[in-house]
C-alpha cells in the first residue's frame, strides 16, 4: 500500500467516525490533510527518482561502450610506436636491413653500442647511430 493509500484510508476512517468541529477533531482533521500532501509530495519524489534511475543507468551503458573504445585491454600499445625505421624492437633484440644487400640481421644492444659490424653476406660495414632519448619515455 502506496502513502498515498494510507492517507487515504485515514481520510476514510475520519469521516465515517462523523467528527464534530471539537479541538481534537480539528487537530486530527489537520494532521490527516497535512500527511495527504505529503504522501502526494513523496510520490511525486518517488517518480522523480524512478526517472532519474533510468536516465542514469543510460550514461552508465554509453560510458561502458565509450571506455570498451578508449580503454580496450587487447590493444598492444607498443606496436603504435615507432622506435626507428630502421630498427624493429622485440625482446631486447634489433633487425637490421642491410641497405646493400638487403639481408636482415639480428643485432643485440651490446652490438649497437660498440656502433657497427659488418654485413655477414655481402661485407658491407653496418654503422649504427643509436641515441635513447630521455623525453621520448615521459
Amino acid at each position: 500500500m502506496s502513502m498515498t493509500e494510507k492517507v487515504a484510508y485515514l481520510k476514510g476512517l475520519a469521516d465515517g467516525m462523523e467528527l464534530g468541529e471539537g479541538k481534537n477533531e480539528k487537530l486530527l482533521k489537520a494532521i490527516i490533510d497535512t500527511l495527504g500532501e505529503m504522501a502526494e509530495t513523496v510520490d511525486d519524489i518517488d517518480g522523480d527518482l524512478d526517472a532519474f534511475c533510468e536516465q542514469l543507468d543510460a550514461v552508465d551503458e554509453d560510458l561502458a561502450e565509450l571506455e570498451e573504445v578508449f580503454y580496450d585491454d587487447d590493444i598492444d600499445y607498443d606496436d603504435d610506436y615507432d622506435f626507428d625505421d630502421d630498427f624493429e624492437y622485440e625482446d631486447g633484440l634489433y633487425d637490421v636491413e642491410c641497405p646493400s644487400c638487403g639481408e636482415v640481421i639480428t643485432v643485440d644492444e651490446e652490438i649497437l653500442e660498440e656502433g657497427g659490424i659488418e654485413c655477414p653476406a655481402c661485407g658491407e660495414n653496418l654503422e649504427f647511430d643509436f641515441e635513447y632519448d630521455e623525453d621520448e619515455e615521459e
